[in-house]
């Protein structure tokens, strides 16, 4: 049973990353003006990241028993996503706030970045089962 739920709890993180980062963000932009677009990002983007670090959290106890690279691959998505919500987004707030563009543009790749390694990461989990 727990590794079902693991199965399901890591897809439905794999599911969420992948519609937040490629659905959501992008018809925010295409549906709102863009600074209307960028302060609903900034609303959402704390829960989001607290939506990944939950997910990844409870998906790594139920791959524990079962597997436990998967276990600590889902650690580390949980684990890096807090600097990532309380460091790197208020650091890209503030390159917003202060119109610093090439700052920005620097730290929300970095952000990028990481969301597709969490990305990239939990679809080779979810890979690896098939």
């Amino acid at each position: 049973m727990t590794h079902s739920l693991a199965i399901l709890v890591t897809a439905l993180l794999f599911g969420g990353m992948t519609l937040y980062s490629f659905g959501f963000a992008a018809f925010l932009f295409k549906a709102l003006p863009a600074p209307s677009a960028g302060a609903t990002l900034r609303l959402a983007f704390p829960w989001f990241y607290l939506f990944v670090v939950a997910t990844a959290a409870v998906a790594a106890l139920l791959w524990w028993s079962h597997d436990t690279m998967a276990a600590i691959v889902m650690a580390a998505v949980a684990l890096t996503t807090i600097p990532v919500r309380q460091l790197l987004m208020p650091a890209i707030n503030r390159a917003t706030d202060s119109d610093d563009r090439l700052r920005f543009k620097w730290l929300h790749g970095a952000s990028v970045l990481v969301t597709l390694s969490h990305i990239a990461l939990t679809g080779w989990i979810l890979a690896r089962i098939v």
